[in-house]
């Protein structure tokens, strides 16, 4: 189980480079796939669409059960909003648990989107999708009321999609219950990937930027400040 995390050579571990030496085959999503695909040389590749997680896993479970070393491939962190929670499950599923697993870690987007803007997650944070296709929305509406009011710094994956557009405003103004209008806001879109965009603008003004599913959202808590070109949310040490 590999975490490529944003996809180039640069942000990726060494272990993450090297175990395409070790196994046969190569499975992810194909955008994934893309990614890496110059690793990959002569192995066999297993490439599969949007929305086909749980199908990919029992495909690699099954090839390796037929002894065959194999990668799934994971963006960020494969633990992360990953697949490594799905393939465990499905090795439970064929009682096949004695396969030994390696699960790689990689750069997750808000790792990723935090190098960019400065350091906005120095203190305590809270990590929230914002995709209601496994949560409910009640529910992660709930989970950002509770971070706002606990005042933790929130990084926001899937903020925005073509069928879900209203759902970052409702963050925005749930988040103004509890804090400043000038609380500062990151938005960085492809973190560490090719082109990156970053701006920093406020709580009052950021859902007037653009913000699709390539971005991450980092909401400052009570304490963090623009720094020069940075955003920063100081830890508490007293200089």
């Amino acid at each position: 189980m590999v975490g490529i995390g944003p996809g180039d050579a640069e942000h990726m571990t060494q272990r993450a480079q090297s175990v395409w030496k070790e196994v046969d085959v190569v499975a992810g999503y194909k955008t994934y796939i893309d990614l890496i695909r110059p690793w990959l040389a002569e192995k066999k590749v297993v490439a599969t669409g949007m929305r086909q997680e749980i199908d990919r896993c029992r495909e690699v479970v099954e090839i390796a059960l037929e002894g065959q070393a194999i990668a799934l491939v994971s963006s960020g962190d494969a633990g992360v909003y990953g697949m490594a929670g799905i393939l465990i499950e499905c090795l439970e599923e064929k009682d096949a648990l004695d396969i030994p697993l390696e699960i790689i870690p990689g750069v997750s987007a808000a790792n990723a989107a935090s190098s960019l803007l400065g350091a906005p997650l120095m203190h305590d944070f809270a990590v929230i999708s914002l995709s209601d296709l496994l949560t409910p929305w009640e529910v992660i509406q709930k989970r950002v009321k509770l971070a706002a009011e606990g005042d933790f710094v929130m990084a926001i994956y899937n903020p925005k999609s073509k069928g879900r557009q209203d759902q970052i405003e409702w963050v925005r103004q749930a988040v103004l219950e509890y804090r400043d209008p000038q609380t500062p806001v990151g938005i960085v879109k492809e973190a560490l990937r090719g082109d990156s965009q970053v701006i920093i603008t406020t709580l009052a003004e950021f859902t007037q930027s653009p913000i699709d599913m390539l971005t991450t959202v980092i909401i400052g808590n009570s304490h963090t400040r623009v720094v020069g070109p940075y955003m920063v949310t100081p830890r508490g040490y007293v200089l």
